[in-house]
């Protein structure tokens, strides 16, 4: 029996973070749609036509170690904002999550696009401010020179870009529990949407 659940939200909110946790807490499989959209990008800076890219993309191709860097971070915003990109991609999403066994995705258009029939649909956000303070620290830990006002301006850019691309923008669905982490630990985050999804389960 299939349980899905949906989980959105902007860079560096937290979502990625309590995905993993909700999926370890009951037990489901989980997924990370961004790394879907940053392995296209990768190699579309290698050369490769996006669309093409998306289309032959293999699991191997999501275990890359530059995935998350900065070049990266921003070409995977301007690749999901190619429609052709994003259909070439939703038969693996949406598989992924009728698995049965239960499953968790995160992305920006899950539980709006994706997975809109989902039994679960959390939208984890935070302020600007605290998100690029979180995405600045992730960066100098990992030896990335930066500022806190570059990052934030990286953050804000795309936000804007993922909320007004005329494809399934970054939105929260009408259904979806919205859950702020900005004055969240994580501890508490991830017991929030436990408790959100517990709720459904009974």
């Amino acid at each position: 029996m299939s349980f899905t659940v949906a989980i959105d939200g902007p860079a560096a909110a937290g979502k990625g973070t309590i995905s993993r946790a909700v999926a370890a807490h009951f037990g489901f499989a989980h997924l990370d749609t961004g790394l879907l959209y940053r392995a296209v990008a990768a190699r579309m800076l290698d050369g490769f036509d996006p669309v093409v890219a998306a289309q032959g993309l293999d699991p191997a191709h999501l275990e890359r170690g530059d995935l998350r860097s900065p070049a990266v971070s921003q070409a995977a915003s301007k690749v999901a904002a190619i429609a052709e990109v994003r259909a070439a991609l939703v038969d693996f999403q949406r598989a992924f999550g009728a698995r049965a066994g239960g499953a968790v995705l995160d992305g920006r258009d899950i539980g709006t696009v994706i997975c809109p029939e989902a039994e679960v649909k959390l939208f984890v956000t935070a302020s600007d401010e605290v998100r690029a303070e979180r995405r600045w620290r992730e960066l100098a830990a990992g030896g990335v020179d930066t500022t806190p006002a570059d990052v934030l301006a990286e953050i804000r850019e795309r936000d804007r870009r993922d909320s007004a691309r005329a494809t399934a923008p970054l939105r929260p669905a009408e259904d979806a529990f919205v859950l702020d982490t900005s004055r969240m630990s994580i501890d508490e985050a991830v017991a929030a949407a436990i408790s959100a999804i517990g709720e459904r389960q009974r």
